[in-house]
């Protein structure tokens, strides 16, 4: 007869929550602050255009090469500390010290020494943040098995985590006051010290607090050896082909690329467009509004975005939430061709609730999102691949990310956009246009994706019930040898069973 066993739905304690969610913040915080200082690149150390695209692209191409092979080792990890807490404390170390390192340039050495010095070191932080952020995700989707706590889990997480994009906003203000220091260049070398530090020890506290079990006799796990690990890559290819042959879990990888890529491709424009639109070019006569748009975009974020699209999902569920949420981020995004207004400047904050829905309530859902899937995943194939799915997921991430790089240069010079030219006519209205029509087409285009998926919560919870099936089998199905040691059967020779 069949089992009716269900999986408990334990409650993550808050505290684990937030632990979580400090992780995110020092996840958020790197690329937020790598955001804001790139524009130095450009404003001040004179870095052509096509300098700042492959600074953008090759380390993230790197990034994205690295994360299934990341994956692989996180989820094939056997210690007494489990699979994950060891790679998150030693990559948020590595990105600490890099993320210092990188930052260190000095205008007398030229602008070819500074591209290259910089570039070497981009790619030893990004090496850093795939050995933090592919076990530390993967952390987050084992830390609940129920459809809702896990996006409780991810909104607390993404909570905390808006709090670095309101608080990097105002390191325009002191980067570009004389009364802090001399020039940006000089203000991002101190700056990168203090983000460095403060983030590594924040993304070391989910390596330190979050509890998770020993790996050390798990006999499933593929013992790591340069062997193993070479071996692995093909595992790991077929890893990518087995995920993707799953539609939902294609859906969110694709319309999370044609979102998040969308976004960072214009995302820098922001600061050109209110300093030479709307204030002729004059970096100090704008004075905080770059921060404030930043930092109220961020802030709509954290208490009204979040909280509204948690509050939706349970209502409407997930697809729709999202469906919503991005429909008016559409509206926010139009919004900002009419609300950028010379001579204005406050007009452009009516827009940035509605534009803060895009990318504020994308990581909130997909996440959560994505956890569904694994579960998909191992009723599918017996296994528990946290690790490989994470990485392929933010693989899309960071590829569309490098992508963006790569477009952000190139929309630049399409527009011929320089800091030192005459950038009052038809320069930085290409930019508008971009900064607005880009993300408009992606969002579109990401709604159409989605409008199919199909992983439903009563389906999430039947998947859920049948896992929970399978492993009260395993239980039921320990036989004794006749030496007396147990002979353990494992999930795949139960797998289907019950189905």
């Amino acid at each position: 007869m069949k089992n009716t066993a269900t999986r408990a739905i334990a409650k993550v304690h808050l505290s684990q929550k937030i632990a979580f969610g400090l992780g995110m913040l020092a996840n958020q915080m790197f690329p937020a602050a790598l955001g804001i200082f790139m524009v130095v690149l450009v404003q001040d150390l004179k870095f052509p255009g096509w300098m700042w695209g492959i600074l953008f692209f090759l380390p993230r191409v790197f990034d994205a090469i690295t994360d299934p092979i990341m994956g692989f080792i996180s989820d094939n990890t056997r210690s007494v500390w489990g699979r994950r807490r060891q790679y998150v404390f030693i990559g948020a170390v590595i990105m600490g010290i890099s993320f210092v390192l990188m930052w260190q340039l000095y205008r007398e050495d030229g602008i070819d020494f500074n591209f290259i010095y910089f570039l070497l070191w981009s790619f030893v932080f990004y090496l850093g943040l795939t050995v933090f952020s592919v076990p530390y995700v993967a952390m987050g989707y084992e830390m609940s098995d129920d459809f809702h706590e896990r996006t409780n889990i991810m909104a607390v997480a993404q909570w905390i985590g808006q709090w670095a994009w309101v608080i990097a906003p105002w390191f325009w203000v002191v980067m570009y006051d004389p009364e802090w220091f001399p020039n940006a260049d000089t203000a991002t070398r101190t700056l990168a010290i203090w983000v460095g530090v403060a983030c590594a020890i924040l993304a070391m506290i989910p390596a330190l607090f979050i509890k998770s079990k020993s790996t050390k006799d798990d006999t499933n796990l593929r013992p790591l050896n340069l062997k193993n690990i070479g071996s692995s890559l093909k595992e790991i290819v077929k890893g990518f082909q087995e995920a993707f042959k799953i539609g939902a879990f294609r859906k969110l990888c694709v319309s999370t690329f044609l979102i998040f890529n969308a976004f960072n491709t214009i995302a820098s424009f922001s600061f050109f467009i209110i300093v030479y639109y709307l204030f002729n070019g004059d970096a100090g006569a704008a004075g905080i509004w770059p921060t404030l748009f930043g930092c109220i975009g961020a802030l709509g974020t954290t208490f009204l975005v979040i909280p509204i699209v948690t509050g939706m999902s349970k209502k409407i569920g997930k697809k729709n939430a999202f469906l919503v949420s991005q429909g008016i981020s559409v509206i926010g995004y139009t919004m900002l061709w009419f609300l950028f207004i010379p001579g204005k400047p406050y007009m452009f904050l009516f827009a940035l609730p509605f534009f803060s829905f895009g990318i504020g309530s994308l990581f909130t859902l997909m996440m959560s999102m994505t956890a569904d899937v694994c579960d998909l995943d191992e009723l599918n194939t017996g296994k528990r691949r946290e690790g490989i799915f994470g990485a392929i997921y933010w693989w899309m991430v960071k590829f569309g990310f490098a992508i963006a790089g790569l477009l952000t240069g190139a929309i630049m010079t399409l527009v011929g956009f320089a800091p030192d030219a005459d950038n009052s006519g038809t320069a930085v209205t290409g930019l508008r246009i971009f900064y607005s029509g880009l993300p408009i087409l992606g969002t579109l285009a990401a709604i159409y994706v989605m409008r199919n998926y199909d992983l439903t919560e009563e389906k999430a919870r039947e998947i859920s019930t049948e896992l929970a099936n399978r492993k009260a089998d395993i239980n039921s199905l320990k036989l004794e040898n006749p030496a007396g040691s147990p002979l353990k059967i494992s999930l795949n020779e139960v797998a289907g069973q019950n189905i």
